[in-house]
């Protein structure tokens, strides 16, 4: 057992002043060990995240803070969109067992290399961070910063601040353009399930000519051709109605549970029968097609938390959700569906998070899926 503990509110109110109060009010006064928050706020609080992280620091004598904002937040049971609000969750944790990711690559390097002797030490294999949807390579620094860690498993996700210029995370201070967040130690015990909220609608595909992102052929029959035979006769006629429907899936390698990136369609060529995906593409690498479907994303999320609950074995103590903009109301329901099926199904422990502009669980930066971790 470790001596880490959680605890964990949100609030809404009319302007970052009241939300602050209210949530303060939720979490109690009562005295605590904590040493280290997590803040998550909505998109029309983002202007005062540096407001409120002061506001925050002074008022629970807490100083190392990470988070970020939101299209929407989360916490135990409940979501909160198009209005302020924030969730915070205060952890007690073991001396000397974590550090912050900085944002930004020379930073970051300097950062490992300042604490190899600590990395390895504390066998140092877990972060939590959040990224910047503005820069083009985050997927690539993810995928970086896991393969520094040796293995490194990161969960979190992207920012998603309705205004471009207010992208902000928190890693100690606010920050923004890169990657940032929290390494923990392995004196933290963790786990972490992901789940997806698509359905693949025929078997995989070969890549056999592509450019780019620019998707020629599959199995050596045009790109096109193959896509309308998938989607089927329907679909087919209107392709203007695949839009957020129809998305590309690139399976996993070595992935034991069938995990794939969904990566939007951003364009269709009717003419020379081309298809235009959000990624860079490679020949010969498997790829399917796959829908946005509400029933089956509620079957595998039951999937992940039965396996979490599993795992468990009834020690959790807190957690963290990261969910993709494009779940929640949008497709469990408007009344915090996706939320209560976690507490329902694990219990109602302190939780905190958001919905991201893309997800990210071990190396990957994912879409349409939902990244639970769970602190035992």
């Amino acid at each position: 057992m470790s001596n880490t503990s959680f605890k964990a509110s949100c609030a809404t109110g009319n302007d970052w002043q009241s939300v602050a109060h209210n949530c303060l009010k939720t979490i109690g006064t009562e005295p605590s060990n904590a040493n280290f928050g997590f803040l998550y706020i909505t998109d029309s609080l983002a202007p005062y995240l540096q407001t409120l992280l002061d506001e925050f620091r002074q008022e629970t004598g807490i100083k190392d803070w990470v988070g970020t904002v939101g299209a929407g937040i989360c916490c135990s049971g409940r979501e909160i969109y198009d209005e302020p609000a924030a969730a915070i969750m205060l952890a007690t944790l073991p001396e000397d067992s974590y550090r912050f990711v900085p944002s930004g690559i020379s930073e970051l390097s300097d950062m490992l290399k300042g604490n190899q002797s600590w990395i390895s030490e504390h066998s140092v294999h877990f972060g939590i961070v959040h990224g910047d949807p503005r820069n083009s390579h985050i997927a690539q620094i993810i995928d970086s910063l896991s393969a520094d860690l040796n293995p490194g498993f990161l969960v979190g996700g992207l920012t998603s601040a309705s205004d471009d210029s207010l992208m902000q995370q928190i890693a100690g201070e606010v920050c923004e353009n890169g990657l940032s967040g929290v390494l923990l130690s392995s004196s933290i015990p963790v786990i972490s399930g992901l789940t997806q909220g698509c359905t693949p609608l025929a078997n995989k595909h070969t890549i056999t000519r592509c450019e780019g992102n620019i998707l020629a052929e599959l199995d050596g029959q045009p790109a096109l051709d193959v896509f309308k035979e998938d989607i089927g006769e329907v679909l087919a006629k209107d392709l203007s109605s695949v839009a957020g429907y129809i998305f590309a899936g690139l399976p996993v390698a070595g992935s034991d549970t069938g995990d794939y990136l969904v990566r939007n369609l951003i364009g269709i060529d009717p003419d020379e029968k081309l298809l235009a995906i959000g990624d860079n593409l490679e020949n010969d690498a498997p790829i399917m097609f796959c829908r946005r479907d509400g029933a089956t994303a509620r079957e595998d999320m039951l999937r992940m938390l039965a396996d979490l609950g599993k795992r468990a074995k009834g020690q959790i103590k807190g957690g963290l959700y990261y969910s993709c903009l494009g779940r929640g109301r949008n497709q469990f329901g408007n009344d915090s569906e996706e939320l209560k099926m976690i507490r329902d199904q694990l219990g109602d422990f302190p939780l905190a998070g958001f919905f991201a502009n893309g997800e990210i669980s071990h190396n990957r930066l994912y879409g349409y899926t939902g990244v639970l971790t769970l602190f035992l």
